[in-house]
């Protein structure tokens, strides 16, 4: 790949997360000709965290992961596991309803068409390394704890715990909900706040004549939560088992790996939660899981401050919402969106050398879909609290009827392809 250009952009990058990652690879593919950025991410955690559930990368999320180079790599190793439908159940009374990722002609959604993937997110993060490892104008240094952010006329610098510093034109916050680059810098006031949903989960591998009751993929409810039961590997030897579910505040912010005693008390609560369950497998399924986590949900405000003269957050740091399932897409398309506009300053000539023009464009397009998502995200908070038995009744109903009379309107964001998006200014 092609080395950083002498008048490319100097860029500073906090976070070595997706976020983080896929932001120096938008950078690199949408440079114009011969202005290739130089790219430093600095990442806090001592090297890059393949700890984590399994997500869901919706058709979109796929469409960007291609344009960046990632999904060949997630191809060419077999992560994840293709969702044709993702099914949705009541623990007590069986299937509601499907949302199908399929298309018309069963080849996937949009042009050209994706269906969606299940992969854990240790492994879409080592795919996005790779990707970003093959550039030769990214460098990635981790153990890096930033201080304190100065931000000039001119220039951006970041100070390092250790003593040391780097400077750069631009300065990206893609370290997620709780941001340095936001609490030190953009908008210190605008502080994560806990959602009063945790999710805890583990994965249960299974033999292949384990019986389950989904496809692929099964959103269960129950009167007291919501449990994931998904293959995450074509292999389909071992299942991913989440429960998102109301609990009080656990304390930390990061959630962490339960251990021992400690374990055995999350199964146990998800036993309690879900243990009534009439479906057959899920009580063996939280039974047989391993390596359980425990991860709380935090969320910003829904209108916030996203950037300054130089420093611009993408991603959870400007916009974390509870998880609603498009929110990986929604920061893969932050990251290609935002390169756009940006090439699109460069291309007419920097002018003024004035990066408010590209930072204003970006969050003109961007600002409203982000609030549309932030209220499509309230749902699930209300859907996965505890409920009596009147109230998870009346759910549901509510449930189909809601996938039915969204169906258009997801399928139209699993169409949409940023990269084609005119950026008019």
């Amino acid at each position: 790949m092609a080395p950083a250009s002498p008048d490319g952009l100097k860029v500073i990058i906090l976070g070595g997360g997706i976020a983080g990652l896929t932001t120096a690879l938008a950078l690199t593919k949408f440079a114009p000709k011969g202005q290739v950025p130089k790219i430093d991410i600095y990442e806090i955690r001592p090297e890059p965290a393949v700890i984590g559930g399994a997500v869901n990368l919706t058709p979109n999320a796929l469409r960007m992961l291609d344009h960046l180079g990632a999904y060949p790599i997630m191809q060419e190793r077999d992560y994840g596991k293709i969702i044709d439908y993702l099914e949705v159940f009541d623990v007590y009374s069986g299937k509601l309803a499907e949302s199908s990722f399929s298309g018309p002609d069963g080849k996937g959604i949009g042009n050209p068409p994706f269906k969606a993937l299940r992969i854990t997110r240790g492994d879409a993060l080592k795919a996005v390394l790779a990707a970003v490892d093959a550039q030769e104008n990214i460098t990635m240094t981790c153990g890096k704890r930033t201080v304190k952010i100065d931000e000039q006329p001119d220039k951006v610098t970041i100070h390092f715990e250790d003593g040391g510093s780097a400077s750069g034109e631009l300065l990206m916050g893609c370290d997620g909900i709780h941001s340095v680059t936001r609490l030190k810098h953009v908008e210190p006031e605008r502080k994560a706040s806990y959602s009063g949903v945790a999710n805890a989960f583990g994965f249960a591998h299974v033999g292949p004549d384990f019986p389950v009751h989904f496809e692929c993929t099964a959103i269960n409810f129950a009167r007291r939560g919501m449990l994931l039961t998904s293959y995450h590997s074509s292999k389909m030897d071992s299942i991913y088992v989440g429960g998102l579910m109301q609990v009080e505040d656990v304390g930390s912010r990061d959630g962490w790996k339960s251990v021992g005693a400690d374990a055995e008390k999350v199964r146990n609560q998800l036993l309690e939660r879900f243990g009534d369950s009439k479906i057959p497998c899920i009580v063996p399924l939280i039974e047989k899981a391993q390596d359980f986590f425990l991860w709380p949900v935090y969320t910003l405000s829904k209108h916030g401050k996203w950037s300054t003269d130089r420093v611009m957050l993408l991603g959870d740091a400007a916009h974390a919402m509870p998880p609603q399932g498009e929110s990986t897409g929604i920061v893969f398309e932050d990251t290609v969106l935002f390169s756009r506009c940006l090439t699109r300053w460069i291309e007419k000539g920097r002018p003024g050398n004035n990066l408010r023009e590209p930072f204003e464009a970006y969050e003109a397009l961007r600002k409203k879909r982000i609030e549309i998502a932030f209220d499509e995200s309230k749902n699930v908070v209300s859907t996965v609290s505890d409920a009596g038995w009147v109230g998870h009744t009346i759910k549901t109903y509510v449930v189909p009827w809601f996938l039915w009379f969204t169906r258009g309107y997801r399928e139209k964001h699993f169409i949409e392809d940023v990269t084609t998006v005119d950026i008019k200014y």
